[in-house]
């Protein structure tokens, strides 16, 4: 059980549906990690990418983290059987070495050939990934589970902002969505407020509706937010200030009373146990929105989760940042909360697979073996570059 090949690129991915608007530069690494598997007679080939927010990591894989898979044995990637890969012992070897902290982006290098090495395993196995997954973990899990979702996105727009994201929110709600996410926080408090009553309007109410800080608040400001979106009984506040000021946060969140949303430029256990213990939150309240990829992937992700879980917080509470296919996949298998879709935006990713609708705020999960990215024309045609 060995892997031959990886190869790796980073493109531009766009917040807007419009990938002439300026977007900030944002980038994303894809990977292909190729077996010596054969099926049907070509090897089994994984493929990940590095979510979306935190630039492209194509450096560090490259450098560090794939030769480490190139070089590693059959015994230090197979599975007991010797006839699958086991991404478990592949995340060990692609950590070997390393120092505790200093997690940076390196987890998010560390999670883009995680997800890839996810993907191959299904494959060989036959079995989607969140099947796959389950066995692996010995947890149960339905013929044709359904993920509860929300649409994300409802970034600012540089021209008619308010009329482009009622029209952006409208779209959510006719493809099937019932809640969605807008940011707020890069204009002034006045205009984040008509905005959350423009995107409100679209949807059943303002309760449907989360907004999103992008970390933007300090303590004054965000306060003087809290006290203004405390009538509006939003589905959540999210991503407040500093992701690792927890003394700002916990205050904020004091004020707010609402629902708080938190973990997304978290990236390790460690991390999350500071959150638990000092962020103000409350696991009866509040929703956690750690991006799997980002957190080392899988193997990073479940320490999250029983560092949360050994906190007070049920898995309903999860609901992963990022908007992909690999979530769906995670919170069919772990019995998560629900994700994050993101319609329009972060191109070739957006949307879902072929064949799969949003009925009602749920949807169901890829049933073909790995995770799925053959099945959305736009994400299959990026990979393939690769090729």
């Amino acid at each position: 059980m060995r892997i031959t090949a990886i190869r790796e690129c980073t493109i531009p991915v766009s917040r807007y549906s419009d990938p002439a608007i300026a977007s900030g530069g944002l980038t994303t690494s894809l990977v292909a990690v190729t077996t010596d598997v054969v099926r049907n007679g070509k090897p089994v080939v994984g493929y990940g990418y590095a979510s979306i927010g935190r630039f492209g990591q194509g450096g560090l894989i490259r450098e560090r983290f794939a030769p480490r898979l190139l070089i590693a044995t059959d015994r230090d990637l197979a599975d007991d059987s010797g006839t699958n890969l086991d991404p478990l012992r592949a995340w060990n070897v692609m950590m070997a070495g390393e120092k505790p902290g200093g997690h940076g982006e390196r987890c998010v290098a560390v999670g883009t050939l995680d997800m890839a090495l996810w993907d191959a395993a299904a494959k060989i196995a036959g079995l989607p990934l969140y099947r796959f997954l389950a066995e692996k973990l010995g947890r149960e899990v339905p013929d044709a589970p359904r993920v509860a979702v929300y649409a994300g996105g409802g970034y600012r727009y540089p021209n008619d902002d308010l009329t482009r994201l009622s029209d952006e929110i409208r779209r959510c709600v006719d493809l099937g969505f019932t809640h969605a996410k807008i940011k707020i926080a890069s204009d002034p408090l006045d205009q984040d407020l008509r905005r959350i009553d423009a995107a409100a309007r679209q949807l059943t109410s303002a309760g449907h509706l989360a907004v999103d800080a992008m970390n933007r608040f300090d303590l004054e400001s965000g306060l003087t937010a809290a006290r203004a979106l405390a009538g509006y009984r939003l589905h959540w506040f999210e991503d407040i200030c500093d992701p690792l000021d927890f003394a700002t946060q916990a205050e904020i969140a004091s004020a707010y009373g609402g629902a708080i949303a938190a973990g997304e430029a978290l990236f390790s256990y460690a991390e999350a146990a500071l959150l638990a213990r000092h962020g103000g939150l409350s696991p009866s309240r509040d929703v956690l929105v750690f991006d799997p990829v980002h957190c080392y992937g899988v193997s990073g992700y479940l320490r999250i989760v029983e560092t949360m879980t050994a906190a007070g917080w049920a898995r309903g509470a999860f609901w992963p940042h990022g908007g992909h296919l690999f979530s769906l996949h995670l919170c069919a298998a772990l019995g998560l909360g629900g994700a994050e879709v993101t319609p329009f935006a972060f191109a070739p990713f957006a949307g879902l697979a072929d064949g799969l609708q949003v009925v009602q705020g749920q949807t169901g999960v890829p049933q073909g073996p790995g995770i799925g990215f053959e099945a959305n024309p736009a994400i299959w045609r990026a990979f393939q570059a690769l090729h």
